[in-house]
């Protein structure tokens, strides 16, 4: 069984919890604190969850997600630096908001066999991206031109600050969003 699978909280959260909601604080993330989930039949756990309700200070995600702290801090940084900078090269305007599918949630990977990361609040389903000028980018396997560039370009870059990065193309499972962990 996966060690995380164990976790809970502690009386006194660690301090390398503290120090990333420093860090998400000043980067102007907005976020919740929540309660320890833990599923010790199925093996899910998230003693420190948060609630991300923007990734950034003009910068929402919909509908808010529960996360690890670790987690919401990639997905905010991964906005701010890979997904921001590349809306306004390729289409022009300014990312406005995320579109999350799918956070937290006690499941296993494809229906079975291993846990998701998603078990562990460790991964974040993005459906679409909407900009300053109304426009909504759906994640999907046929894009036009320009928001292909985009996808293929922040998809690419994903691939630094996350260890697995799933999308149009990889499975059936992952035709409409990306998956990051």
């Amino acid at each position: 069984p996966d060690p995380r699978s164990a976790a809970v909280p502690q009386e006194k959260m660690p301090d390398e919890e503290l120090a990333c909601r420093r860090r998400l604080k000043s980067m102007g993330v907005d976020f919740e604190e929540r309660k320890a989930e833990h599923d010790a039949a199925v093996g899910c756990s998230i003693p420190y969850p948060i609630a991300l309700k923007t990734l950034g200070k003009s910068l929402d995600i919909n509908p808010e997600t529960e996360l690890n702290c670790q987690m919401a801090e990639a997905a905010a940084r991964f906005a701010a630096d890979i997904v921001q900078p590349a809306a306004k090269a390729e289409l022009g305007a300014e990312l406005k908001s995320v579109g999350q599918a799918s956070a937290f949630v006690c499941r296993h990977r494809n229906g079975g066999g291993k846990l998701s990361e998603h078990a562990f609040g460790n991964a974040l389903d993005i459906a679409s991206f909407t900009l300053s000028d109304g426009r909504r980018i759906d994640i999907g396997p046929a894009p036009p031109e320009k928001e292909a560039k985009f996808l293929n370009a922040i998809r690419k870059a994903a691939c630094g600050p996350f260890k697995t990065v799933l999308g149009p193309g990889s499975d059936a499972d992952h035709s409409l969003h990306l998956h990051l962990d």
